[in-house]
């Protein structure tokens, strides 16, 4: 059986969705970077089912990745000695040489992450020397070619699997871990996200650029993370028993080293008990980030209320997902989406405000400012200013 250890709290505890076990304000020790739990022996259902059943409902965390650039040629520079100088165990570095990753603390509301994300942003901003500046960006937009690796043993072995595709992946995103408490509505919640990963795709689309020129599409992202397997549109996940098979599948072969690896744009996180929404592109200001992430939020506790009023459809087929999901990453919020049911092309940036309006009375306050960014979508300003001014500006409002 796999050794996943128990999330559940003691009384006075919350469980953190990122981090473990611990207080809404104390920040526990960080667990390996990027490595999930062994899956080398049989991953049992029963305990996938505790796992998923001891966190606490409603709760959220980020994990953010960012880039460390040189303000003399806007390129990629090793984040490594930044990340040691600063010292904090919500900061570490990512497997690109240049990435690093903010992995925030537990929060019952999404504005306490939102803030501390803002303020680990801004610890990182001011422990750079003045020739270097971070970014938030999902793609580089002027790096022609492969990304130097960390000088780690888990990067050595990822190149040994994954030869010349694995150091073109220096692609950025904003991870959104949820927390529901209970084992099958984690599942029933997990297949109505999947359905709508593509408006979620559109809404957060960031990245046209790649190589100094403008890609035509709204996020290169996920065709850059598409050269590896298990990436896109999870699969449908019919019970714990077929996930801990699935799992137990990839790992008899070595397919993969554990389950960190499962790289789907959504997931159920093993360590932690939660769902991980990683299908946002990382955004450039924390202010979009906290549109973004509060409609999430909000959206996540309607769909737990529909869960247990038994009103989630089942789920769709990865084709049609997935062909909705290729409209998103050409058109973000400009193009048009298939219903899922019957076919009917509707506009991008309706279907998102119908998705506001009903996520609305599940927020803590107005979501204003995710419907500003449906109507002026980031990327339309990132157009604006071409690939290569935008990495100063990137850097300008990094702390925003």
């Amino acid at each position: 059986m796999t050794e996943i250890r128990s999330v559940r709290p003691p009384e006075s505890r919350a469980v953190h969705p990122v981090l473990g076990a611990a207080g809404v304000d104390e920040l526990p020790p960080r667990a390996t970077p990027d490595t999930g739990p062994s899956i080398a022996e049989p991953v049992d259902a029963e305990l996938l089912r505790s796992l998923f059943a001891s966190t606490v409902g409603g709760t959220v965390g980020f994990e953010e990745e960012l880039l460390l650039v040189r303000r003399d040629s806007w390129l990629p520079a090793d984040a490594a000695g930044l990340v040691n100088s600063i010292g904090d165990a919500r900061i570490k570095p990512e497997l690109p040489a240049c990435q690093l990753e903010i992995a925030t603390s537990i929060h019952t509301e999404v504005t306490g992450a939102v803030e501390e994300l803002r303020a680990c942003r801004a610890l990182i901003a001011a422990a750079c020397d003045p020739e270097l500046a971070p970014i938030a960006t999902a793609v580089h937009p002027l790096l022609d070619g492969s990304a130097a690796l960390s000088r780690t043993d888990r990067a050595a072995a990822l190149r040994v699997r994954y030869p010349e595709v694995i150091g073109r992946q220096l692609v950025s995103s904003l991870q959104v871990h949820l927390a529901f408490g209970d084992a099958d509505c984690t599942l029933g919640v997990y297949h109505a996200l999947r359905d709508l990963l593509p408006e979620l795709a559109a809404l957060a689309a960031s990245a046209p650029f790649a190589a100094g020129r403008d890609t035509g599409l709204c996020s290169i992202r996920p065709v850059i993370a598409s050269q590896l397997p298990r990436q896109g549109v999870p699969p449908i996940i019919d019970s714990w028993e077929q996930y801990a098979d699935n799992l137990t599948w990839l790992a008899q072969g070595g397919a993969v080293a554990d389950a960190a690896e499962w790289w789907w744009e959504l997931r159920p996180h093993l360590r932690y008990g939660t769902l991980e929404l990683r299908v946002l592109d990382v955004q450039a200001t924390t202010d979009q980030t906290s549109a973004i992430a509060r409609f999430v939020h909000a959206l996540a506790a309607q769909l737990t209320d529909q869960y247990h009023l038994g009103e989630l459809r089942p789920p769709s087929p990865s084709w049609k997902i997935t062909e909705n999901r290729w409209a998103a990453l050409r058109d973000g919020v400009c193009g048009e989406l298939l219903d899922l049911r019957s076919g009917e092309a509707r506009p991008t940036s309706r279907c998102l405000h119908d998705l506001i309006d009903g996520a609305e009375p599940y927020a803590a306050g107005d979501l204003d400012g995710v419907r500003a960014m449906v109507e002026e979508p980031p990327v339309k300003q990132l157009r604006a200013l071409g690939p290569q001014r935008v990495v100063p500006w990137l850097a300008e409002v990094f702390s925003v």
